[in-house]
Formats: structure tokens, sequence, C-alpha cells
């Protein structure tokens, strides 16, 4: 790992931050902590037993005597893409953001090209990517011949997030910065899309842009794919991959179920998991990857998420005629 002696910057002291600073903790790495508050930084700062700043970023970052290279950025969604924007202006070359780096389409784009301007690495945290069963997934699709069609939900628990004491920009978002972890794993999957035909309709207080989503198209692979998520009604997340010979089922995506060609039986899976019981599913491997500095498919770079946030947004919004008359705020 490139970057085990010289310290990384670990931005954020929430809930997010503390899963990767177990992570770094088991892989050695030695991080500083940049946080906001001073109640917050002092505790995360004590539990981890690191060093932990406060305040405005840029001010901390003015007090470190080299620039770090690396930096990983979990802050909340809402000040992820200004917190990274403040990073490659710093200086910091190799970066791992949170998902989904920005809260819309031009922000994610105008980060790129100030990465790109910048000589800056970014990848976008999709931890999904890396969980066994998907790794595993990922094999019997080859072993298979590719996947012939994908399916997927990503069905928000309405009440839950209602419950959470969250920024109405990021409920607003919440397409963007939380069913994208679904949306993303299957396009990983099964391909980019290359045609979509989208439905949106309905809409919530905290998310008037949508609430009942349909769609299907066809990947860059040469599958067929379809989409539904309803969150007004009862549901959960979950991706189907059908290949010549099985369907794959990743529902919980912690886990995979198999259902061989020939059979009606489903099958669960065994699968290495030690990793993502212990550390938050996922973030072992991805975090690992990333220090690593080699080319791994699973990192998302940023310059694939600005322009799949034009995806997102289809599905957020719709892309097919409305009926006449219908309510979607």
């Amino acid at each position: 790992m490139p970057d085990q002696l010289t310290p990384l910057l670990l931005v954020g002291t929430g809930a997010m931050s503390g899963a990767y600073a177990k992570v770094l903790k088991a892989l050695g790495q030695p991080f500083v902590t940049a946080g906001r508050g001073a109640e917050r930084a002092e505790a995360f700062a004590q539990e981890w037993g690191v060093e932990a700043g406060h305040g405005p970023l840029p001010e901390q970052i003015a007090r470190f005597d080299t620039v770090p290279e690396t930096a990983i950025v979990a802050v909340s969604a809402v000040n992820l893409a200004e917190a990274t924007a403040q990073l490659i202006k710093a200086g910091v070359r190799r970066l791992l953001v949170e998902k989904p780096v920005a809260l819309n389409q031009a922000d994610a784009e105008k980060l790129d090209a100030l990465a790109r301007d910048a000589g800056a690495e970014v990848h976008v945290a999709y931890n999904r990517r890396f969980y066994a069963s998907v790794e595993a997934a990922r094999k019997i699709i080859d072993a298979d011949g590719g996947v012939l069609s994908v399916k997927f939900d990503f069905t928000e628990a309405r009440t839950r997030i209602e419950a959470l004491d969250k920024d109405p920009a990021e409920l607003a978002g919440w397409l963007y910065g939380n069913s994208t972890h679904v949306i993303d794993l299957a396009f990983f999957l099964g391909g980019h899309p290359k045609t979509i035909f989208a439905q949106s309709r309905g809409g919530l207080a905290w998310h008037p842009s949508g609430a009942v989503f349909a769609g299907s198209g066809t990947t860059d692979r040469g599958a067929t794919f379809s989409y539904h998520a309803n969150w007004l009604a009862p549901g959960r997340w979950g991706v189907e991959l059908m290949t010549p010979r099985s369907r794959l089922i990743l529902q919980p995506m912690e886990q995979l179920f198999l259902q061989h060609q020939g059979s009606f039986a489903v099958e669960p899976v065994a699968i290495d998991d030690a990793l993502d019981r212990e550390f938050k599913p996922g973030l072992y491997r991805q975090t690992e990857a990333f220090l690593s500095g080699n080319p791994d498919p699973r990192l998302m770079r940023l310059s694939e998420q600005a322009k799949t946030f034009q995806v997102y947004t289809v599905i957020r919004d719709g892309n097919s005629p409305k009926s006449e008359g219908e309510n979607r705020s």
C-alpha cells in the first residue's frame, strides 16, 4: 500500500467516518481526521486514538506542514461536493468520496472538471460493489457467459426516512444519495444503460420529484433491464440477474441466492463474508483497493459518476409521456 507510511486525511467525524476508522486501523494505515464541531471531533479522537481537528476545512488543511496526498471524504451528502472541491484545490490528489459525491448532475460535472484540471484521481465509494455476495455473483456470471437480463427494486422505507433528522436538501436528493446504491450495483453487474424508458409518478413532501418509479431498457453488454420502486408501499432493495444457466438473487444484497436452469428451487450460495460481518459490509475491501493504488473495476471514477447522473435523473424524473392531468407533485 503506497500510502501506508504517509498519514491519510479522513474528513468527517460521524458514523460513516467511524466505520472507515475501524477499517484503517485494521489495515495499519495512519490517518488524521478533520471534523466540523469541536465536541464531536474530540469524541472521535478519544474513541479512535487519532488526531482530530475541527473548524472550517480549508483552515485545517492550511495548518498541515505538508498537504496529505490521499483523503477519504465521509461528510454528510449535502457537504460532499464542497469538501471534495476544497481538498482538490488544496492539493490532495487521491480521494475516495462517499456516494453520491454531489446531489445533482451539475455539481457532479463541475467537480469532475475541477478534478481533471488539477490532475486529481477521485473515486466514488459504492461499497456494495465490494460485497462478498457480489464477488461471488460476478464469478458465476462470468462462468455462465454473461448477463441476459437484470431487474432491480430500490423501494425506500419511507416511514423510517421521515423519522430521521436530515437536511431537507439531502432528503430531496434521496434517490441520488441512497437509492443509487441499488441502481449502481445493477448496472455495475449488468452494464451501463444504452436505452431507457422511464416513468416517475407521485411524490412526497420531502421528495416531490417522485415516489413510484418504473422503467426498462438495454445495456452496453446486451442485457435487458427493468426496475420498479414504490416508496408509498412496503418493499425492500433487491437485484436479480439472469444468465443462460442461472438466476442470481441479491435480496438482501449481503446474501446471494441461486436458481439453476431447470429447477424451481432457490438455494443460498456459500460465501466468505467474514470481512463483511466484522466491518461495515464492503468497506474493508473497498478501502484496501483504494489504498493499493492499483486499477480496480469495482472502484467507480468520478467521471463515471458524473456521466451516470444523467441516468439517475431520468429514473427520478421519468422520460416517458405523462397522461393528461397526471399529478407528479
